[in-house]
């Protein structure tokens, strides 16, 4: 979930989990693998793949993020590329492509996330795998966005903070969400960092993959294989390119 706060904070809430090991696993299936992480972040799970032996390219539009992931032990091993799919480097081939941590959701523009698979599918290999989560609008996860039931504290290097998200308006009909993420500091400061997501269904995400020449190999409802609707509220999907 993106907000404006800080990369450490980033890091604090955003802690590795089985999201990640399923990427993990879903990037390294194959080996030695050219992998394009879309929407790496601060490079949480692109780092775990370069160290796993895959050749890996960063990409993100957050130049605060990447200058985050630049900072890290072994950041020089990856290739990291500031923007959207447009700026992947031409004539780049991968094995691998990856969006975690429900990047398409940040995408809020229709258009601009059919461009960004039809940009990962030109880049893909045949047989090249892609693999992204998103919220499943079905599950309505927005309803948990409030203080009681997502504040959480956080350890960051200055002490304790608390932290948690605030839904602030939802246009069902758009898919569109609106929330804050608030953060009270070790000197009782408080922060608000506001976004808005756009969340798609099953289908829409379907049609967007074909129509972008992918094919949807499986569709499951969370990161241990649950079937849609009876998992976490997920939607994690994996295609192909023929």
């Amino acid at each position: 979930m993106a907000d404006s706060h800080s990369s450490d904070l980033y890091d604090a809430v955003n802690t590795w989990g089985v999201d990640d090991e399923f990427f993990l696993r879903f990037a390294t299936s194959v080996p030695a693998a050219r992998v394009l992480d879309l929407g790496c972040g601060t490079g949480r799970v692109t780092l775990a793949v370069v160290l796993a032996g895959c050749h890996v390219t960063g990409v993100d539009p957050n130049g605060s993020r990447l200058e985050a992931a630049r900072a890290k032990p072994e950041a020089g091993r990856v290739e990291w590329v500031e923007g959207d799919s447009t700026v992947i480097p031409p004539g780049r081939e991968f094995d691998v492509a990856i969006m975690s941590a429900n990047v398409p959701q940040e995408i809020l523009d229709d258009a601009e996330l059919a461009r960004s698979f039809a940009d990962i599918a030109e880049h893909l290999v045949p047989g090249g795998r892609l693999a992204f989560n998103s919220r499943d609008p079905k599950a309505r996860g927005w309803e948990a966005w409030t203080k009681e039931r997502s504040h959480k504290l956080v350890q960051l290097p200055e002490g304790q903070s608390q932290h948690w998200y605030q839904t602030t308006h939802v246009d069902e009909a758009n898919g569109l969400v609106e929330f804050c993420a608030h953060e009270v500091g070790v000197d009782g400061t408080e922060n608000v960092g506001c976004d808005t997501l756009r969340f798609r269904s099953e289908e829409q995400l379907r049609t967007m993959l074909s129509e972008a020449g992918l094919v949807v190999d499986d569709v499951f409802g969370g990161f241990e294989g649950e079937p849609a609707g009876q998992g976490n509220g997920s939607l994690v999907i994996t295609a192909h390119k023929p």
